[in-house]
């Protein structure tokens, strides 16, 4: 008697339009590839530009069409798209739109794929009531819901893996920061404060800088590559490091994205940006400073304060994240406040994490509005 063959997995596609360097596809990986590692489905991830993927990603060929790395189908998003079938569940990551062949496939499925915009990161209160909105098609017989990742009840919640906060904890409580220091071959005298710098190229880095040369605090200070990098150089020239009054400032190699935790759970405070690093900031329980991405008018003012207002951020916090942010204040007068209040930011730092934690995660959440409609 012939065995019944097993119904196929659910299938899910994520689109990533890549515009911002590496945010838009570190969130896609991210999620594509917790997704994969936590539930009993097929992922499909459409990237339009690989190659920005493959320094997140080593064992990722960006030369190849398709491969497949911890579960997940990575495919190049191109024009026109080829595609053996249509998924159950439709990801489309910061309104990137999937192709219009793509869509009309969609539209021709019995019952259409659940299709959702994942949206990008807010704290502000209007996010609440328009998470999960629909919006049906101006032409096609389908309706895209919304995803709101946020801070509160109400809203999509924070990427975050289910073993992510244990791994920390095992880290920090095995020497990680120290063997971490180590296999750059660095190692820091006590009593310093160890940064790591993760920001825009807008970022007045200068004043920082600044600010570190006048302040007696010993400081040693982690720098990637990229911009940050090269804002350094820019200033200081040459390869470093670099010795600025009583700080170091170290140049590291490029992290891969699953070792990018460990930076952060290794340094006292994290400058980090937009909006993946932001998040795992969130989950490193140390303080941090936030560079959003920049927006006309200073529109992404009101979504530094909705933050600050969310996490009941200290007067210091508060003062040196507007003007890291070229929003308001003097950075170099506003560092030594800062400093000063650590201590205090770092157990806000762990109250905020802890909180977070006992909310659901982003994927959850995806999983259980998918369900009913696939």
């Amino acid at each position: 008697m012939a065995l019944d063959t097993p119904p196929l997995r659910p299938l899910w596609d994520i689109f990533c339009r890549v515009v911002d360097n590496l945010g838009d596809i570190g969130v896609c990986w991210r999620l594509a590839r917790q997704l994969a590692a936590e539930y009993p489905v097929r992922v499909r991830l459409w990237v339009d530009a690989p190659e920005v993927l493959a320094p997140l990603l080593p064992a990722f060929d960006p030369a190849l069409e398709r491969q497949e790395i911890e579960g997940v189908r990575i495919a190049r998003w191109q024009s026109p798209l080829v595609f053996e079938q249509v998924a159950d569940v439709v990801i489309e990551a910061f309104a990137c739109d999937p192709p219009a062949g793509y869509l009309a496939a969609m539209a021709d499925r019995p019952r259409p794929p659940c299709w959702v915009n994942l949206e990008y990161l807010s704290a502000e209160p209007w996010v609440a009531g328009c998470h999960g909105l629909a919006s049906p098609h101006r032409r096609l017989p389908l309706v895209k819901f919304f995803c709101f990742p946020g801070l509160v009840p109400g809203t999509g919640g924070l990427l975050r893996e289910q073993d992510l906060l244990t791994r920390r904890d095992a880290f920090l409580a095995q020497e990680g920061p120290r063997r971490f220091l180590m296999e750059l071959g660095l190692d820091r005298a006590p009593d310093t404060l160890q940064v790591s710098l993760f920001c825009y190229d807008t970022a007045p880095v200068a004043d920082l800088l600044a600010a570190w040369r006048e302040h007696p605090a010993s400081l040693l200070c982690l720098v990637p590559p990229g911009k940050p990098l090269a804002a350094v150089q820019k200033l200081l020239g040459g390869g470093g490091p670099w010795q600025v009054g009583p700080a170091r400032l170290v140049p590291i190699p490029f992290l891969p994205q699953s070792r990018f935790d460990e930076l952060l759970w290794s340094c006292d405070l994290n400058f980090v940006r937009g909006e993946d690093s932001f998040v795992r900031a969130l989950w490193a329980a140390r303080p941090l400073v936030w560079n959003l991405y920049p927006q006309e008018e200073a529109a992404h003012g009101a979504k530094l304060e909705a933050f600050l207002d969310w996490y009941e951020a200290p007067a210091p916090m508060a003062a040196f994240w507007r003007a890291w942010n070229g929003l308001e204040g003097n950075l170099q007068a506003t560092w030594p406040g800062f400093h000063a209040a650590l201590p205090a930011l770092q157990d806000k730092a762990c109250d905020r994490s802890a909180r977070l934690g006992s909310e659901n995660d982003l994927l959850t959440t995806l999983v259980k509005f998918c369900e009913s409609r696939v």
